[in-house]
């Protein structure tokens, strides 16, 4: 199993997730989302702000459910949004779920869910810790 990132130094963690808020972030939003791509992206208000964010991820259906793999823990805005507001709009290879109930769940129990491919990876990188989001209608 790799090393998680929710366990890399504070500093190398912020330069990660400045990088990706500025950078990677903007231009993943442009595919995220669409058919043909294999980020998806979720839809959350601000806790505090009630702004709405668009935030690139990764997420598998898994019957009912959208399983969210969190490389950067579980502290990180878009998840607290998430979790405050009960769930969050995701748009996933051009669907778009509404999602309610949201849980964090840890990796043994998320991995075998997931197809092998994608745990695989997240086992690679060490990811401990998944969203949960279940699906309360689709369009």
């Amino acid at each position: 199993m790799g090393i998680a990132p929710e366990t890399w130094s504070p500093s190398l963690l912020r330069l990660i997730r400045t990088s990706n808020r500025y950078l990677l972030n903007p231009m993943m939003l442009h595919l995220a989302g669409k058919r043909c791509w294999y980020a998806s992206v979720i839809e959350h208000t601000g806790r505090q702000s009630g702004k709405r964010y668009a935030t690139p991820i990764v997420a598998d259906r898994v019957g009912e459910d959208l399983i969210v793999p969190l490389p950067y823990g579980t502290r990180v805005d878009w998840v607290r949004n998430v979790l405050a507001a009960g769930g969050a709009t995701v748009v996933r290879k051009g669907e778009t779920f509404t999602t309610q109930s949201p849980s964090i769940i840890a990796g043994h129990e998320a991995l075998p869910l997931l197809p092998k491919h994608r745990r695989r990876s997240f086992e690679r990188f060490g990811i401990g810790r998944f969203l949960r989001l279940r699906i309360s209608n689709s369009g």
